[in-house]
């Protein structure tokens, strides 16, 4: 079932929160999937990890000539502790996905924060690298490690080898490395130095991470369309975008994904290949479980809710483009909404299809992240499109028991109301006391007139079969085609125009040797043509057939004519249909 909803209003979630920080040149150019909150020295100060992708090329923080080396550089991960910038370390490549997780048992329960970049994912473990996972290699196109040989030899300039793999990108079925990909999206200028720095190192296809998260155990998803889990590998029709992970690893878990084909995939422990698969109609852009349902974003300006199994809920139109989504839990309330980041600089919580408010943004919100920051359980962290950072933090004393209109969430008030039920009688406590005592035998007779109103049913239908009073009939001998007779009577009388359509219904036979004849009260109707025959009737076609009626009694009553459809040689009709005569309202004037 699908619904859709009206819009929530300013004041419903504006008086909700307070603006704790706001930074509007923290140059922070990040999204929801590069963000985490996390205890990561146990001393119960929440902390904020943000993988920072650095400031586009091009954009007024840079100049047109940035080199991949200055890129790089600017991407690091970066960790705040309030308002301030606690950390930074250097990433190699650019991130696409961030999470903190539990991998030991030791104490105090500190926890490790996965970066992907790259064909890699580097964990850090109290801010300092501790592991780097190198994702298996992939075979690597012939013809495109012969394009970028003759680079290295110098036989082609960076404009050919551009052309060049543009042509092998078309034609091939292998894709592309990432090498080959981001030289592509290159401007002009950049391609000699990019090549200069390339060309001497073999070409690899990794399979590079698309997101990932986890509750105990790291999941990797991959541009191979594969999701990796510890050991075990799982498969997938398209390369993940979105992923939520539920659920045990030794029990029952549960993977919710969106690809890059626009459909939704629900993995479980017990298979390696999609259990359930949702398609939606656009792209999804967002991905958030909220208890056992999954809500998603989609990029035609949708928000939709699914159950685990694909099922839809409902869907809410929104008024413009989603940037980001996140999910809002208060376990302590027993709370959970969604966190909608739209591109006209507001963000929407929903609950459930609900809309429970408007945040008001300085720009457009690119990144989304609530729970415990620092001592605060309800925090709300915020990056922009300017690479500006806002804190927000929920008022203790703020309720989300109120949709967009005001109405009380849960059942309408009028359902509380008692109804006025009247008060038992003497006569349906004795009729009760009576069922009860002879239930059986009420049961017994109830059974029995059943059974005596199918019998008067099926003599019935016998009769009219055996009188041919059936208006269709379906040839049951060897030469009989089965016929279809309607009849239609026009006229105010005492003259009336009774047409006769015959069809033979058979898919070859034809039908011969028939005619068709009237059957009447003499003193009350007069029929120009009382009998006629009936030529070769073809199959498919409808034969109409006119003759004229005049009614000529005066009593101003009607009454039935019977249509006979006789075939030669035969005492019994073919089949037989009622005409209901109208009353001759000519005659009433008169």
């Amino acid at each position: 079932m699908s619904s859709s909803v009206t819009e929530p209003t300013e004041d419903a979630a504006g008086n909700k929160w307070l603006d704790a920080h706001y930074d509007p040149v923290a140059n922070l150019h990040t999204f929801s999937a590069c963000m985490d909150l996390a205890d990561l020295h146990g001393d119960g100060d929440v902390k904020l990890v943000i993988g920072d992708m650095g400031p586009p090329v091009g954009g007024s923080s840079s100049s047109s000539s940035t080199s991949t080396s200055s890129c790089s550089s600017s991407m690091k991960l970066k960790v705040y502790r309030g308002t301030a910038l606690m950390s930074e370390n250097t990433l190699l490549d650019l991130p696409t996905g961030l999470v903190s997780f539990l991998m030991d048992l030791h104490e105090p329960r500190l926890p490790a924060v996965a970066v992907a970049s790259g064909p890699f994912v580097y964990v850090y473990k109290n801010l300092r690298p501790y592991f780097k996972f190198t994702l298996p290699g992939l075979e690597v196109n012939a013809l495109e490690q012969d394009v970028w040989q003759q680079a290295r030899e110098g036989q082609i300039d960076p404009l050919a080898l551009k052309e060049l793999l543009e042509g092998v990108r078309d034609s091939a079925e292998v894709p592309l490395s990432v090498r080959s990909l981001r030289y592509l999206a290159l401007d002009p200028q950049d391609m000699e130095e990019f090549v200069n720095m390339h060309k001497q190192q073999p070409v690899r296809r990794q399979k590079s991470m698309a997101d990932e998260d986890g509750v105990s155990c790291l999941v990797i998803g991959t541009e191979s369309c594969e999701l990796y889990i510890l050991d075990p590998e799982l498969s997938l029709p398209s390369a993940p975008t979105m992923m939520d992970v539920t659920g045990q690893f030794d029990v029952e878990f549960r993977i919710t994904v969106a690809c890059r084909n626009g459909n939704i995939y629900v993995l479980r422990r017990e298979s390696s290949k999609p259990k359930y698969c949702i398609e939606l109609s656009s792209h999804p852009v967002g991905l958030v479980r909220v208890g056992k349902n999954v809500v998603v974003g989609c990029a035609e300006e949708l928000l939709q809710g699914f159950t685990q199994k694909g099922k839809k809920l409902w869907t809410a139109h929104l008024p413009a483009p989603i940037t980001t989504m996140a999910s809002m839990d208060l376990p302590a309330r027993g709370f959970q909404a969604v966190l909608v980041g739209l591109a006209n600089r507001e963000v929407h919580l929903y609950g459930d299809k609900y809309p429970l408010g408007i945040i008001k943004t300085p720009d457009a919100v690119t990144g989304l992240r609530f729970g415990r920051y620092g001592r605060e359980d309800g925090a709300l962290v915020m990056t922009t499109v300017g690479g500006g950072l806002a804190v927000k933090i929920l008022k203790r004393t703020a309720t989300f028991g109120e949709r967009g209109g005001g109405a009380p969430r849960g059942p309408p008030p009028a359902q509380g109301v008692r109804l006025a039920v009247p008060k038992k009688t003497k006569l349906y406590v004795d009729q009760t006391l009576r069922e009860r005592e002879h239930g059986a035998a009420m049961h017994r007779a109830f059974r029995m007139d059943l059974s005596r109103v199918r019998l008067a049913a099926a003599r019935a239908y016998a009769g009219a079969l055996e009188a041919r009073l059936a208006p269709v009939t379906a040839g049951s001998s060897a030469t009989a085609a089965p016929l279809r007779v309607h009849a239609v009577v026009r006229g105010l009388g005492p003259a009336f125009t009774l047409t006769l359509s015959v069809q033979n219904t058979a898919a070859q036979r034809p039908a011969l040797n028939l005619a068709v004849g009237f059957l009447y009260d003499g003193g009350l109707y007069r029929v120009r043509t009382p009998y006629f025959r009936v030529p070769l009737l073809v199959p498919g076609l409808v034969y109409p057939f006119e003759t004229a009626v005049e009614c000529t009694g005066d009593s101003g009553v009607s009454d039935v004519i019977k249509v006979l459809v006789l075939r030669d040689g035969e005492s019994t009709p073919l089949l037989t249909a009622h005409i209901n005569m109208p009353v001759s309202e000519g005659l009433a004037l008169g």
